[in-house]
This record gives structure tokens, C-alpha cells and sequence, in this order.
């Protein structure tokens, strides 16, 4: 069976910490910033992390990093 080529756009958006956790950015900020409030904006600058059963997904997408 072929190998599984890692994704390019998936490496871009996802970081796999030594934990083992998946890093992610926030969504909700890009465009239309004006019309949120300026905590939020502050809050959606944190990264979050993958959750559940798609974190296997991405660490087969991203490959090996490093």
C-alpha cells in the first residue's frame, strides 16, 4: 500500500506540541473586525487545540514534523 503524503495546507494550520496536543488558530478573525468587541478580538488571538476524534486525523495529515 502507497505512503500517505502529507498535506501542505494542513502543516500550515496545525502545530503537533511534544504532548502531543494539536495547536489551531481561532476562526472569526479575518475580515469584519469592526464590528466586534475589542475583548473578543483580544480572546480569538489565542490559539486553541484540537479536540476529540479529529486529532488523529490531523497528526496523519501533518506527517512527521521536525
Amino acid at each position: 500500500m502507497p505512503k500517505q503524503k502529507n498535506k501542505s495546507a494542513v502543516k500550515k494550520r496545525f502545530i503537533v506540541l511534544k504532548s502531543g496536543r494539536v495547536k489551531r488558530g481561532q476562526q472569526n478573525h479575518r475580515h469584519l473586525l469592526s464590528n466586534k468587541e475589542r475583548h473578543r478580538k483580544r480572546d480569538l488571538r489565542q490559539g486553541a487545540y484540537v479536540e476529540g476524534k479529529q486529532v488523529k486525523t490531523v497528526k496523519i495529515l501533518v506527517g512527521n514534523q521536525g
